[in-house]
């Protein structure tokens, strides 16, 4: 069993960067895909990015992609995920997931294939 602790959220202004990291515990990371969703108040979840256990593939949703980029290092038992351009719809409660299974598109992108979650870091972005 994993555990997944997020950390870098903030406040940020429209155009501005941060970094997510998600720092895991308990077991080796690199036996884990894992994911980065969101979930804004009253929306639901929505799936932000992912990333195989060897870090070769990974996939982003359509609103993000070309400004966000998820990577990890499996030395340091750690997943990241580089946001630039950042923009006041991406304000949401951001969290990491891991999954043992073996996946592709587009079942990375479906949060109930993951096991694992973190307690999530908030991200607002000011206009």
């Amino acid at each position: 069993q994993v555990q997944l602790v997020e950390s870098g959220g903030g406040l940020v202004q429209a155009g501005g960067s941060l970094t997510l990291s998600c720092a895991a515990s308990g077991r080796y990371l690199n036996t884990y895909a894992l994911g980065w969703f969101r979930q804004a108040p009253g929306k639901e979840r929505e799936f932000v990015a992912s990333i195989t256990r060897s870090g070769g593939t990974t996939y982003y949703a359509a609103p993000v992609k070309g400004r966000f980029t998820i990577s990890r290092d499996n030395a340091k038992n750690t997943v990241y995920l580089q946001m630039n351009l950042l923009k006041p719809e991406d304000t949401a409660g951001y969290y990491c997931a891991a999954t043992v299974n073996v996946l592709t598109a587009p079942a990375m992108e479906d949060d109930r294939n993951y096991g694992y979650w973190g307690q999530g870091t908030q991200v607002t972005v000011s206009s």
